[in-house]
């Protein structure tokens, strides 16, 4: 069976309680249950931490296990260089590596308009809720 990690980043395992007119009222679990219907015949693991050390360990695990990666970054998206260097791990290795985002970060805060990921990531999918994650399981299982 294949695996893709689903890897989501700081605050995300607030979902369905945060801000839900920006990110939706539905949870991780939710995300999960979504996913697996949506490709039964693929592992689909998905993740939430608030520590950058955590997912960048994961991010490590994708390249040694050559898993092919979902990411939310969250906040980490706009400052965490350490986060891009491993995401370059992943993609250098070969490995792609999705980064999305439930909300479009272009019609957000100034700040949140820069990404120091997708630079080094394979494709960028934002602003389409869950449908983000859905879109890059699609390009991950064509």
């Amino acid at each position: 069976m294949a695996r893709i990690l689903v890897l989501n980043g700081p605050n995300l395992g607030r979902l369905g309680t945060r801000e839900p007119e920006v990110y939706g009222s539905q949870n991780l679990d939710d995300l999960r249950k979504v996913l697996a219907s949506d490709a039964p015949s693929v592992e689909v693991d998905v993740r939430q931490t608030d520590s950058e050390p955590e997912l960048m360990s994961w991010l490590f695990e994708a390249v040694d296990t050559r898993t092919p990666v979902i990411l939310n970054p969250a906040a980490f998206t706009h400052y965490s260089y350490a986060l891009r260097d491993a995401v370059s791990m992943v993609t250098s290795a070969g490995i792609p590596l999705i980064e999305v985002h439930i909300s479009n970060p272009h019609a957000r805060e100034s700040f949140r308009h820069n990404s120091v990921i997708s630079a080094v990531a394979s494709g960028v999918i934002a602003g389409f809720g869950f449908d983000s994650y859905r879109l890059a399981l699609t390009q991950l299982t064509r």
